[in-house]
């Protein structure tokens, strides 16, 4: 059976059971709030009341991504646990219908063996936290198990999951594990880290309850970086009991990246300084101790270069500019170290090494700027 759940804007909720009650719901609440919403659909067939309540909902958002979303989704309705118990959530955050075919489909399987997939078109606001905030708001079970699109979770995951509430953890954290063969690139290492993250969303459960009084995710978090961090903080600040639970695997594949990705994820960095305006102490003790005094270097020795050359001090332009060079030169060796020595990728660490340290200390002022802190 398939629950097919509809947000507009204002976060008013339609429900429907079937595709003609979905879209005669569609046109009633257009005409109630103006608002656009994305047509719907089911399986057919209404939806019956659970026989078993359900303990544990599985939320996850996803964006463009169906052929990830699949193989995420044939994960997850294989997993060894009473079919009748759990349910899955798909947040489609930019809704789309290849998104919404994806679901319907193993929406269809699954209701063979009585499990039940929603499928939830957020009409905003969007991002990775308010997403899964849509997902855990609609879901029926006590336990809420967040994922993402790109993982593919082990058969027993689930219930080894939620096998570390019966201790009386209020939050588990499981395992990531990051495949990866031969001699990584700068950004397959750097995602690899995820491996040894404290908390993350990827693969993580939590009490429903706790959720509530927590108020789910920081939706200001709008990228996919940091919002784990912070709900990670507010719950030890709320006297959480958080469990870890290595036998609780989910595999998330590094996904290729085009070259130069690195530029496009330093804009995700502005969101540390809401990060740190939150948790100042636990931001110093568990994600970076001391600001990065290595590009405000690197970028006050490229500011005095060029200031330099302009006003024709030739001896100031070349000392400030040879320590520009130092620190950019270092700065990329790090990056290459025990990573990969291909042309391409050499060449994509001087290029890049020379334009992360602008970058990021912009992205640095534009985060302190924005949420109002003094941000280093």
């Amino acid at each position: 059976m398939t629950k097919i759940i509809a947000f507009n804007r204002n976060r008013r909720i339609i429900t429907a059971d079937n595709e003609h009650d979905a879209r005669t719901s569609s046109v009633k609440l257009r005409r109630q709030s103006g608002a656009p919403v994305v047509s719907v659909i089911g399986t057919g067939g209404r939806t019956q009341a659970p026989a078993v309540e359900v303990a544990v909902s599985i939320v996850v958002p996803s964006k463009g991504r169906p052929q990830l979303l699949n193989r995420c989704l044939a994960s997850l309705v294989m997993q060894q646990f009473d079919t009748a118990r759990f349910e899955i959530i798909v947040v489609d955050d930019g809704p789309s219908d290849d998104t919404r075919d994806v679901v319907a489909s193993w929406a269809a399987q699954a209701a063979e063996n009585g499990l039940q997939v929603t499928y939830i078109p957020s009409m905003g606001p969007h991002g990775p936290a308010a997403a899964r905030n849509h997902g855990w708001r609609a879901a029926r079970g006590a336990i809420i198990a967040f994922t993402d699109d790109d993982t593919v979770a082990r058969p027993d995951w689930l219930k080894n999951g939620v096998m570390a509430f019966s201790a009386g953890a209020h939050a588990v954290c499981g395992s990531v594990v990051m495949p990866l063969d031969g001699t990584p690139t700068d950004y397959e290492k750097d995602a690899k880290n995820l491996e040894t993250a404290e908390f993350v969303t990827a693969n993580c459960f939590c009490l429903k309850k706790v959720l509530e009084d927590l108020g789910g995710f920081d939706e200001r978090f709008r990228f996919a970086w940091r919002e784990d961090s912070d709900l990670h903080f507010r719950l030890i600040d709320y006297g959480a009991n958080i469990v870890r639970e290595p036998k609780a695997v989910m595999m998330h594949p590094i996904r290729p990246a085009q070259w130069g990705v690195s530029l496009q994820q330093v804009k995700k960095v502005q969101f540390d300084a809401l990060l740190y305006k939150k948790h100042p102490s636990l931001y110093r003790r568990r994600i970076r101790a001391k600001p990065r005094w290595d590009f405000y270097l690197t970028v006050g020795a490229l500011l005095t270069t060029l200031s330099s050359l302009a006003a024709g001090a030739f001896g100031t332009a070349i000392l400030s500019g040879a320590v520009w060079t130092f620190m950019t030169g270092r700065f990329c060796l790090q990056r290459l170290s025990k990573t990969s020595k291909a042309p391409g990728h050499v060449l994509e660490m001087l290029v890049t090494s020379a334009l992360i340290p602008p970058l990021a200390v912009y992205w640095r002022a534009v985060g302190a700027f924005k949420f109002r802190v003094g941000f280093l």
